[in-house]
């Protein structure tokens, strides 16, 4: 038989439950601007109905319900939508950071401007025509030398330039490491604090969202792989999200675990030294060649805001070739560098100095200091020889004692059109000064506009996976207010069913049996 007391009981459940739901629309609407969080539900279940079924039930026409019991409260989550974004993350991350290195690269060139490397030679070139025509023009050759050493100027200022920011690329490198690392760390300490909590069969919505919110951090650096949860054990609730593990994507596809549960493996570089004595190998010494996960060997990264930068500062690749945006530059530069310089000393030399009043008339020497070390960091050390501090030692001449003869400086000039691919001997292989620079400039040019479109496209898509990843788990204030007087109404009318139950259990204790009096 059904207790006299069954609606009180009935209606208390009631209210508790819409209390529940109140105390977390609360709990959403604080919420609302809070990074990484997502909005909380009261998921409601019918409570067990009275009789329960058993041999010994009490025989009645049906079951009468007891109302209403807050099963959970569940984060509301579209697990796909968040590997949808962190992927696109990944991709807008690297083409961003390398969209920014090249016009870093872009405003160091400076072309097409007056200032450039090309208008730079352009003077030269011109400089030489004209002293073809006066050889013997003081003006003339003192204008060929200083426009000589401008273009050796030049050189050095394009090659100490993307040296420097190569550099600084080595330090971000550092940096990004670092912040890899940290990340790891903070994300496997939550995996532990929700392994002592989801056993005792409570939901920590809160460690969840933080634990996302590191997750979609870290797929800005390094392309990851997080793995299906694994349950925590215990009473876990079948909702609970479990432990995640996380893998690093090398180039070649292959997974390596970075972060087991609440055990991490700290990211190093190689070859790398340890900038600030925490035992990891994060600033690297020279082409990286790979990384490594608590000294165990993995490929370099295949996407992400490291891989942009490994990228700019310089890599070896699985053929040991060394690649790099910036190494790629300056080796052009000094080969274009040694190049020129020592064809146009070749031409030099086949030429005679200006006869004057206290010097003989003798074979030209050469007009750009020759290089030790072959073609590497010509750029950077090209400089006009000091033979050349005196003007009458510019060989012009092609016929020794004519001092009108300016046919040389007509060859000297002529050099902007050497094809190198028929002279031996040279980095340069084919094409003419002039076509091998264009070709650097059209490259970089390129390549900065397909990094650019790239970044763009993929963040077009990431703002797209985000604003429907939003529209699921963000708060919406118009959503909870409503919310809010829908549960304020259920809250209400549980409390006037415990009313009118009282006034009905009062005419039964204070009403029955006394009829007649």
């Amino acid at each position: 038989m059904v207790s006299t007391f069954h609606g009180l009981e009935t209606a208390r459940r009631g209210m508790m439950t819409q209390q529940s739901a109140l105390y977390t629309t609360g709990h959403n609407i604080a919420n609302a601007n809070t990074p990484g969080y997502s909005r909380q539900r009261v998921n409601f279940v019918q409570s067990n109905p009275f009789p329960s079924p058993g041999l010994n039930a009490e025989r009645m026409p049906g079951q009468i319900g007891t109302g209403v019991e807050a099963g959970t409260i569940q984060r509301v989550r579209e697990s796909f939508l968040d590997v949808q974004f962190r992927g696109e993350q990944t991709k807008t991350s690297y083409w961003e950071t390398r969209a920014n290195a090249l016009g870093k690269m872009e405003e160091i060139m400076n072309e097409p401007t007056e200032t450039g490397l090309a208008n730079t030679m352009n003077q030269f070139w011109q400089s030489l025509q004209d002293l073809a025509a006066n050889p013997e023009d003081q003006g003339a050759r003192s204008v060929v030398r200083q426009r000589g050493e401008m273009v050796a100027n030049t050189f050095n200022y394009l090659s100490n330039s993307l040296t420097a920011i190569k550099d600084d690329f080595g330090k971000q490198i550092s940096v990004t490491v670092k912040t890899v690392n940290s990340l790891s760390d903070q994300i496997s300490k939550i995996n532990k604090q929700i392994s002592e909590i989801e056993p005792v069969g409570y939901l920590p919505n809160d460690l969840y969202d933080e634990r996302d919110r590191l997750i979609d951090e870290l797929s800005k650096f390094v392309e990851i792989k997080v793995h299906p949860p694994r349950s925590s054990g215990g009473d876990s609730l079948p909702v609970a999200e479990g432990i995640l593990d996380i893998s690093i994507v090398g180039e070649n596809g292959t997974e390596t675990k970075l972060i087991d549960g609440s055990n991490y493996k700290k990211l190093s570089v190689a070859p790398a030294m340890d900038s600030d004595g925490d035992g990891v190998n994060d600033q690297p010494t020279g082409s990286v060649t790979g990384f490594q996960l608590d000294g165990q060997a993995i490929p370099i990264v295949r996407n992400g805001e490291l891989k942009a930068l490994v990228e700019s500062f310089g890599y070896v690749d699985a053929n040991g070739n060394e690649k790099g945006i910036y190494s790629k530059m300056i080796d052009d530069l000094d080969k274009m560098a040694y190049s020129f310089a020592m064809q146009f000393n070749n031409v030099h030399n086949q030429g005679y100095t200006l006869k004057t009043s206290t010097e003989e008339s003798v074979a030209g020497g050469d007009f750009f200091e020759p290089f030790t070390n072959g073609y590497k960091n010509a750029a950077a050390t090209m400089k006009v020889s000091s033979n050349i501090d005196n003007i009458s030692h510019i060989a012009v001449s092609t016929i020794q004692g004519e001092s009108g003869n300016g046919y040389n400086a007509t060859n000297l000039a002529n050099v902007k059109n050497d094809d190198f691919g028929k002279i031996p001997g040279f980095p340069i292989t084919a094409g003419s000064i002039q076509t091998f620079y264009e070709s650097l400039i059209g490259s970089m040019g390129v390549d900065s506009q397909e990094s650019i479109r790239m970044a763009d496209n993929s963040a077009v898509l990431k703002d797209s996976v985000e604003n429907r990843r939003q529209s699921i788990s963000a708060v919406s204030l118009d959503e909870e207010m409503t919310n809010m007087i829908k549960f304020q109404h259920a809250y209400n009318g549980s409390a006037r069913m415990i009313t009118v139950l009282d006034e009905m259990l009062e005419r039964i204790i204070n009403g029955l049996g006394t009829g007649g009096r």
